[in-house]
């Protein structure tokens, strides 16, 4: 016979105590323990039966999880190729980056060969069909539900057999049985449960838009990021049209890869050439502008570099780094000071990623060095002219990955000199007839090149 015995549960989270206390010891929050009369479980004998019987991988059904292409490239290239029958795909991002813009066009192409249900808790369906024909999204073959009741949502998906659906948001459904309040740790982490049971019992490929934190970590528990098969996230800057759709997990493909939109009046279109579009300004020569041959997931692209100094006024410097880290900006300016005797302890520096990129591998170093080289000494830089590599702490020029990728775009782009590490470029199996490729060990060595060739 099952005996009851009390405990105390969190709201917020879910946790289970046994004692009350006025902080819940799990996630912190205050006055939220609620004392519960809970039956303990007997246990029970588990049954054979045909569906727990093992296969051999030979005996799988691989046409069950054959991909869905989605026909949009940057879609199919950040998932793998497309989706996969049964998936549980979690798309994260800011408020306003374009979450339901970009869901709602993917429902509408997949709805012309496969049965979509869009299941919206936050906006009516007169509202989303409003957003869909302002935007221009045909969406007359994609069922459409205004519901935050999971549980109904899920027998209508039963009932239309839908082949993909598409949940707008996580934090916005709630169930009957779990416990606490819409948005709540617990209510997400059992809607999620609850959707992933769906998706690989029926074969269901499901969609869900989730919030991010202001820490930019999706919002709920850090076992939701386990329970899916997929983490996405679509990043971009407030006043820049650039989006970057970025796979941080993917069961099914390589997390290497990224997607690049553009954000327009008719929504959300792929970049096809991301590198002429960042640098489609760029014409003449500049001072404190440098280009950077970068890698987006596996593709090259090309960015450009800016930099500022100016006298601080005060009697602590200044360093404000945009699409740069901003300790990473802290060490190379002590790395200049140090070992390439420049001068920037009484300057503020002001560096930025233009475009509203955000780099954060340490290839870029020596672009960041160039452009602070160039203001410095007031020495225009070529809008033909490139650097690629990264500075160690005693100041030697490093060697980057990819690098015959990186010269390639370059190459591709018209570009004459290219600054590089040294280890590379006797590396290189074929140096590429059009570039002019100065090899670097330490950043001294950049910094005598300036002063004694101005002409960069």
């Amino acid at each position: 016979m099952a005996k009851n015995k009390t405990v105390f549960y969190c709201t917020e989270c879910g946790a289970q105590t046994l004692r009350w206390s006025g902080q819940c010891m799990q996630c912190g929050a205050w006055n939220t323990l609620e004392e519960r009369v809970v039956s303990s479980k007997t246990s029970r004998t588990v049954k054979a039966t045909s569906d727990t019987r093992a296969l051999r991988f030979s005996e799988v059904n691989a046409d069950a999880t054959r991909r869905w292409p989605i026909g949009d490239r940057e879609w199919d290239r950040t998932l793998g190729g497309g989706i996969v029958p049964g998936s549980l795909i979690l798309l994260g991002g800011d408020p306003g980056v374009g979450k339901s813009t970009l869901i709602l066009q993917v429902a509408a192409v997949l709805a012309k060969s496969h049965s979509v249900l869009y299941a919206s808790g936050e906006e009516s369906a007169s509202q989303v069909l409003l957003r869909a024909q302002r935007l221009g999204i045909p969406t007359d073959n994609c069922y459409l539900l205004s519901m935050t009741d999971l549980e109904q949502v899920l027998a209508e998906a039963k009932r239309l057999e839908t082949d993909v659906l598409v949940i707008d948001s996580i934090q916005t459904m709630q169930m009957s049985d779990a416990d606490g309040i819409v948005g709540s740790v617990s209510q997400v982490k059992e809607c999620t449960q609850a959707l992933l049971h769906f998706a690989k019992e029926t074969g269901t490929a499901v969609i869900i838009i989730g919030h991010v934190t202001k820490e930019g970590n999706i919002a709920g528990p850090r076992l939701l990021e386990h329970m899916v098969d997929t983490v996405l996230y679509l990043e971009g800057e407030a006043g820049h049209p650039l989006r970057v759709l970025r796979a941080a997990k993917n069961r099914f493909g390589d997390t290497a890869e990224s997607g690049v939109f553009s954000m327009q009046t008719d929504g959300l279109t792929a970049v096809s050439d991301l590198s002429r579009m960042l640098l489609a300004d760029r014409s003449e020569a500049q001072i404190g502008t440098v280009v950077f041959a970068g890698l987006e997931g596996i593709r090259p692209l090309l960015a450009e570099v800016q930099a500022l100094t100016d006298p601080t006024a005060f009697g602590y410097a200044k360093r404000t780094a945009v699409g740069y880290d901003q300790n990473r900006l802290t060490v190379l300016l002590a790395v200049l000071a140090k070992h390439a005797e420049v001068g920037v302890t009484e300057q503020d520096v002001y560096v930025n990623v233009a475009g509203g990129l955000r780099i954060t591998e340490p290839a870029i170093d020596l672009a960041v060095a160039l452009a602070i080289f160039s203001v410095l000494y007031n020495i225009p830089v070529s809008p033909q002219t490139a650097a690629i590599g990264e500075i160690g702490l005693t100041g030697d020029v490093r060697r980057v990955p990819q690098i015959e990728k990186r010269l390639q775009e370059l190459s591709k782009m018209g570009f004459k000199t290219v600054f590089l590490p040294a280890a590379n470029y006797a590396a290189l199996k074929e140096k590429p007839d059009h570039l002019q490729l100065v090899p670097l060990k330490h950043l001294r060595e950049l910094r005598q090149k300036i002063l004694n060739n101005p002409d960069l």
